[in-house]
């Protein structure tokens, strides 16, 4: 038998393997994205920007409100990230701990990835016309990266009083998703506005999963060396492609302190490769280092569509705005699915409130600005085995909150945010400026 024949046998039986070998395969990373508004000023209103967009960021936030722009706009922001990704590192699934080595909890044991990150994450340029106007931007939709590590996760014990040790494994995952849109705005009447562009997608996408152990029984306790010999498999998972999306949106100024607006944003479709690499330590007979690229379906990133409304009050010092977005996270399943698993992860809601008071007297204007909004839970979760219930839980959902300051000159616009939650923190500066 030849060995690519051999490998694709092998790659048939590891899918027939026993559940909790199986359940290890891919365990799947929380991706964190950039859905909410771009500039520091939607970030201090908490994200409620759909039904304002009255500066360059409507390039992106809501292109039916570049209509409301009278002079050629250049708006740029900066970010800075730092996440706090927790993940399962070990403990115990079921069963009181022997107290030995590694099996010390009674209970499951948590790890946190941190990473901190800092960017370019939106620039933008808007041409108005008397009843149209025309915009280009660049957006980072995803940049975030995430590294975890299983290490002596024990059940038991079981019906023959044996305890079960799951297989050690770790896990690096990048990601990063840049857009690049043309969008255009047009006046209805002196109401109603719509707008709609395309949006070019870059993405890229790194990830890889290592399992390892050894059969050496006075290191059952022990963690693994995660040496080459200890190696079972691998699993890489990459994207690098491009794809394009549709953006749409509404203004309608109900009356002149009151607006309300919606918007459409269609995520990209990437073709993914996925490769498994057979180490010393499969217990198929292998040879280490066998490869066979596995076929799996392109990973679609969410659609995203939302509706708001904003008044104005106290003489136009006071405004108030509120957006509602749907996440169609689930679209990401189509990829994670692809191999016969039972992950699961729902579409979900944000809910986004923002406040910013004016201070019109002041040289420059200054803006005062605070807003909240609800990050729902979006981990691929898995309760269909007692292995996937512990390592892959569904998650909790987040409250951020964000102050934002604002400082208004005659051409040049200041601003400058912090969002924090207990996973996320962000910080945004940005400036527009008009000619």
């Amino acid at each position: 038998m030849s060995p690519f024949s051999r490998c694709l046998i092998a790659l048939a039986a590891l899918h027939a393997l026993t559940t909790p070998a199986k359940s290890q395969n891919d365990l799947q990373p929380t991706f964190e994205f950039s859905f909410s508004s771009p500039g520091a000023r939607s970030m201090g209103f908490g994200g409620a920007f759909v039904a304002l967009a009255d500066d360059a960021t409507a390039a992106f936030a809501n292109p039916a409100g570049l209509i409301q722009i009278v002079r050629p706009e250049i708006s740029v922001e900066g970010r800075a990230w730092s996440y706090s990704t927790p993940y399962v590192a070990g403990g115990r699934i079921f069963g009181e701990p022997t107290g030995i080595g590694l099996d010390d909890s009674p209970g499951l044991r948590w790890g946190e990835s941190s990473d901190d990150l800092v960017g370019l994450s939106f620039l933008s340029f808007v041409a108005p016309g008397r009843r149209s106007s025309l915009a280009v931007y660049r957006h980072q939709l995803a940049n975030f990266e995430t590294a975890s590590a299983l290490r002596g996760l024990y059940s038991g014990p079981w019906p023959q009083g044996s305890v079960r040790r799951e297989f050690d494994q770790s896990k690096t995952a990048r990601l990063r998703i840049v857009g690049y849109g043309l969008t255009g705005a047009f006046s209805v009447n002196d109401q109603f506005s719509v707008g709609a562009g395309l949006a070019y997608f870059a993405g890229s996408f790194q990830s890889t999963s290592s399992v390892w152990a050894t059969f050496d029984s006075a290191a059952f306790f022990s963690p693994v060396p995660t040496i080459p010999e200890n190696l079972i498999y691998s699993a890489s998972v990459v994207i690098d492609d491009t794809d394009w999306g549709l953006v749409a949106g509404f203004l309608w100024r109900v009356t002149p302190r009151l607006r309300a607006g919606g918007f459409f944003r269609q995520g990209p479709e990437f073709a993914t490769a996925k490769t498994l690499t057979m180490g010393p330590r499969n217990f198929l007979g292998l040879p280490a280092g066998v490869t066979q690229s596995q076929p799996v379906k392109p990973m679609v990133f969410p659609d995203v569509y939302g509706a708001g409304v904003s008044c104005r009050a106290l003489g136009e010092r006071l405004t108030l705005a509120f957006e509602w977005d749907r996440i169609g996270y689930s679209s990401l399943l189509g990829h994670y699915n692809a191999s016969g698993f039972e992950n699961r992860l729902e579409d979900a809601d944000e809910f986004h409130f923002g406040i910013e008071h004016l201070f019109l007297d002041a040289k420059p204007m200054i803006a005062m600005r605070i807003g909240a909004w609800t990050d729902p839970a979006h981990q691929i979760h898995d309760d269909s085995h007692y292995v996937t219930r512990a390592v892959l839980p569904p998650g909790e959902d987040q409250l951020h909150l964000a102050l934002g300051l604002g400082l208004a000159f005659w051409e040049l616009q200041l601003d400058a945010a912090v969002d924090f939650s207990d996973r996320a923190n962000t910080i945004s500066v940005s400036t527009i400026y008009s000619f």
